[in-house]
């Protein structure tokens, strides 16, 4: 049964592959295939929590925070699981510094990124990165280093660690910033 699983998963990834298919569908899947990477959502959050007013910071903050937790638990996973990427050769720099697959980094970071602006706003946002979330995810398979199983548990790790750690992170922050400002002559927002 789960050997007759795993082909299924394989197959209909095999058939949403485009990264061999030179066109725009190409063009757009490697678009937002990477918009999803860690070091890109991790530079962005510094750059807001630095530039932004009061209301961004703490978004920048409650994002950064969580991405980072997300990351440590999914390569854990990954290290766990131990699931070959599938054949290809896109994607040279996922293939090398992290040759597991499942679940995957990217979706479960997309989703918790949504998840998280749905609790932070505004709803403008939230409902934009609900859009981009599910085309991160898919755009992970299209170019050929995810299978459907790894973006399915991807997202659903994303949306778990976002549920369960933003009422926690409601009282670690505002401890840490309350704390923290004498030291430092103000608080994390």
């Amino acid at each position: 049964m789960l050997k007759r699983l795993l082909e299924l998963d394989r197959d209909w990834s095999y058939a949403l592959r485009v990264a061999e298919k030179p066109g725009l569908v190409r063009n757009l899947a490697r678009f937002f295939a990477h918009s999803g990477d860690s070091w890109f959502w991790g530079m962005g959050m510094l750059a807001l929590w630095g530039l932004a007013d009061v209301f961004w910071k703490r978004w920048a903050v409650y994002e950064l925070w969580w991405i980072s937790v997300l990351a440590a638990l999914v390569m854990a996973l990954k290290f766990i699981i131990k699931r070959r990427r599938p054949e290809g050769e896109w994607g040279a720099i996922y293939r090398n510094t992290d040759p597991h697959s499942f679940p995957s980094g990217h979706a479960a970071r997309a989703f918790l990124i949504a998840v998280l602006a749905t609790f932070l706003g505004p709803g403008w946002l939230a409902a934009l990165l609900w859009i981009w979330a599910p085309l991160v995810a898919i755009a992970r398979v299209a170019m050929g280093v995810h299978y459907l199983s790894d973006i399915i548990a991807g997202a659903a790790v994303g949306i778990a660690v976002a549920l369960a750690g933003y009422p926690i992170s409601l009282a670690i922050f505002g401890w840490i910033s309350q704390v923290m400002m004498p030291f430092w002559g103000f608080g994390l927002w």
